[in-house]
């Protein structure tokens, strides 16, 4: 299953993404407000692939994960995860090296047709730390509405942080 865009592609993610996802997924920077990343090893990140492919091939996936792909290279991914059979939570994560280009909105508005024509979900939330504006801009921009604050907490050095749920009705 591939999902096109203008700019991208969007791929189910898989174990062959290992370096790239890795590249990611363990640079503090780009992880900065991701609840659980940065990964430490390689193993980690090998360790998700594998559960991600193995969810991809069940008869009644949980989560789409998908690559964002441009210009033929693996950049991030994006994701919703089934909260319910009609409530589905949006993820989203881009290499610092590409942030800042309207990529993640790009994805995101995409897969919002996804959840709306394919999974037929009827909501979407989606969560992110206060402090990451890029995040809940693109969150705005897909015309998400903000409900609450709260607590997230890091299971790192990061501690205790405040976070912002959204929402959108499909």
């Amino acid at each position: 299953m591939e999902i096109y865009t203008k700019r991208l592609v969007l791929r189910p993610l898989s174990p062959n993404d290992l370096q790239t996802t890795h590249e990611y997924a363990s640079d503090k920077e780009t992880c900065k407000y991701m609840v659980f990343l940065p990964n430490k090893t390689i193993d980690e990140t090998a360790e998700f692939l594998q559960a991600v492919e193995r969810n991809w091939n069940a008869e009644k996936p949980l989560s789409y994960e998908f690559a964002i792909c441009a210009d033929g290279r693996h950049i991030g991914a994006i994701s919703i995860a089934l909260e319910s059979e009609s409530v589905g939570e949006f993820g989203w994560i881009l290499n610092c090296a590409y942030q800042g280009r309207g990529y993640c909105t790009e994805a995101a508005k995409a897969l919002v047709r996804f959840a709306k024509a394919t999974l037929k979900l009827d909501k979407l939330v989606a969560h992110c730390d206060t402090r990451n504006v890029a995040s809940y801009r693109v969150m705005e921009k897909l015309g998400m509405r903000r409900i609450c604050e709260s607590r997230r907490e890091y299971f790192d050095e990061r501690g205790i942080a405040s976070k912002y749920e959204y929402a959108m009705d499909l």
